[in-house]
């Protein structure tokens, strides 16, 4: 990240707040509760942004098999974004402006770009997150050269293998697809549980997800994070392996989010009901076994992905090649959308990815998360449209409770201190 993005701190997050007060205002005349029942939309599209990656799936079929217009908005345009760089740049444009109102976004940005950490300039564009868009479903790969040193989730052993790259004075590179992301984040707690720090250790750079394979056909990185189908692809074209799937790092963790800007919300409180609504139905005909062939098929498509179905359907079903002689069936870690309660945006797991961003540098240690969970993640938002959809599954905490890691650490939502501290890190008040 530049220095003008960490410059003048204290300003954004006063900024920040300033907008967010704004928002929760707005909030308060018109809470998600006090929807008119009945009442339509008060217009009738939006404009959607989404990456090229299997877990867009929900707004893609949202789209093609109508959800969107049975719920009164037929003219919701989704919309291919070239990065998340882009996607961002988008969302602070907003529609108006010839961006987008909305995305399929990596759950930790709508708080990035709410308190301007990544904005041009620093300026906070408040956003809200509706709903999860999937659990699970990402991989840390890795290139063809590492075979025989078998990595997998113990990173001490790539550890081993970059040592001595560097020693022989070849440069060792990581890919994520953007600073603060939940790819970041993921490859981040993988390499340091092994010993490896990411920022002094190994060269971490941006690439974004339809870019990985061909850049690791290249050898511009010796390792990645990415969501599929991108991770099944490069063990397709023989290019490297998937080290291990992020859901073993940690179980049924969150991964995308369906966010969309603050002031379209709070302008249009029917309509952000409306298309959360369709994207939960989505969400739910994308679980069902019986259509995951036809689901495959969809994101499949050119104006989606543009990939073979065969690069897309294995891992979409549960059949996990790992392209190193590991295959496994039924994988306990497959991609859910809705099922187990995927869908719904537990203000715990942003808790999380806030805290790890503190970890890396990406936030102020002083930040006040709570608070800043509270004003961006609309639970609110979602229980309302579950209700309105029959759903009866509906959590009754905003918290999933503490968190296990595969490295046996442990986040307690309610005492985020106290894990910073497990890590080594001192927050300050």
């Amino acid at each position: 990240m530049s220095d003008g993005f960490r410059s003048s701190r204290r300003s954004v997050l006063k900024g920040a707040t300033a907008a967010l007060s704004l928002a929760a205002l707005a909030r308060t005349a018109l809470p998600a509760g006090a929807f008119a029942q009945g009442a339509g939309p008060e217009v009738k599209g939006a404009k959607l942004g989404f990456i090229a990656l299997t877990d867009a799936g929900p707004l893609f079929v949202a789209k093609e098999k109508g959800f969107f217009a049975k719920h009164g908005m037929p003219d919701v345009e989704v919309l291919k974004q070239a990065s998340w760089g882009t996607t961002r740049d988008n969302l602070v444009l907003g529609s108006e402006g010839n961006g987008i109102d909305g995305a399929h976004i990596l759950s930790p940005m709508p708080y990035l770009i709410t308190a301007g950490r990544v904005t041009q300039n620093n300026v906070p564009v408040p956003m809200h997150i509706l709903a999860r868009l999937n659990v699970n479903g990402q991989c840390i790969s890795v290139a063809k050269e590492y075979l025989d040193q078998k990595v997998g989730l113990d990173a001490k052993v790539f550890k081993a293998a970059i040592e001595k790259k560097k020693a022989s004075g070849k440069s060792v590179k990581a890919a994520m697809t953007f600073p603060g992301g939940t790819h970041d984040l993921w490859i981040r707690y993988w390499m340091a549980a092994g010993g490896i720090d990411p920022d002094k250790d190994i060269e971490t750079i941006v690439v974004p997800p339809p870019q990985m394979v061909a850049n690791m056909k290249v050898g511009t990185m010796d390792c990645f994070c990415v969501g599929e189908p991108w991770n099944a692809q490069l063990v397709q074209q023989g290019l490297g392996f998937s080290a291990l799937t992020t859901g073993e790092l940690w179980k049924d963790h969150p991964e995308k989010a369906f966010a969309m800007r603050a002031s379209w919300v709070e302008k249009h409180p029917n309509a952000a009901r409306a298309l959360t609504m369709a994207v939960l139905e989505a969400q739910m005909w994308c679980d069902k076994p019986e259509n995951r062939d036809e689901f495959a098929a969809i994101v499949a498509k050119r104006q989606w992905i543009n990939i073979p179905v065969a690069d897309v359907a294995g891992r979409m079903k549960g059949t996990i090649d790992y392209g190193d002689g590991r295959v496994v069936e039924n994988s306990p870690h497959i991609m859910k959308f809705f099922a187990d309660n995927a869908s719904y945006p537990y203000q715990s797991h942003d808790l999380w990815f806030l805290t790890e961003d503190i970890r890396w540098g990406k936030f102020d240690a002083q930040t006040d998360t709570k608070a800043l969970v509270a004003k961006v993640n609309r639970e609110d938002i979602w229980r309302e449209a579950a209700k309105a959809l029959g759903v009866t599954a509906i959590p009754a905490s905003t918290s999933r409770g503490k968190e296990t890691f595969f490295d046996g650490k442990v986040f307690d939502p309610a005492d985020p201190a106290a894990y910073l501290s497990s890590l080594g890190i001192k927050r300050t008040a």
